[in-house]
């Protein structure tokens, strides 16, 4: 188990080729931020192996905890799940107004993690998971209150 990480640390951590898993206990995730884009990684999602060479910055989620697989059956089953929140986001980006987009993301996220949790988020992560600019996010966020 890998605990209490700081975006470096997680970022060393992937670029080592191993396969890991955001821990399924937990309400947590991971947000990788790639060169033009992002992906969120959530409970159970296998991170790392060759999917995450490429990133530049992690921002662990709520109760943010890393474990190692324990068996293939469920190195198989956190590629699944990775394959999952890959396919929710972009069901997100399918929507066609950037700000609805926003509005629908932040709606996901604090349906799982409290708000407290999603207000931490950057604007800039936000906006790199579903393609619109970060000032979208705050406008978004502002709208809610």
């Amino acid at each position: 188990m890998i605990d209490n990480f700081y975006s470096s640390d997680i970022i060393k951590e992937l670029s080592t080729g191993e396969l890991l898993l955001v821990d399924s206990r937990r309400r947590n995730g991971l947000i990788l931020i790639k060169h033009f884009h992002a992906e969120f990684a959530g409970p159970g999602a296998a991170v790392g192996s060759a999917f995450d060479l490429d990133s530049q910055e992690a921002i662990p989620v709520g109760d943010f905890c890393l474990v190692y697989p324990q068996s293939p059956q469920e190195r198989q089953k956190a590629y699944g799940i990775r394959r999952h929140w890959v396919r929710l986001m972009e069901q997100l980006t399918a929507k066609p107004e950037a700000l609805q987009r926003a509005q629908m993301l932040l709606t996901q996220f604090e349906q799982y993690f409290d708000s407290e949790t999603v207000a931490q988020i950057p604007d800039r992560a936000l906006a790199l998971l579903i393609g619109v600019f970060p000032q979208t996010i705050r406008s978004a966020r502002e709208l809610e209150r």
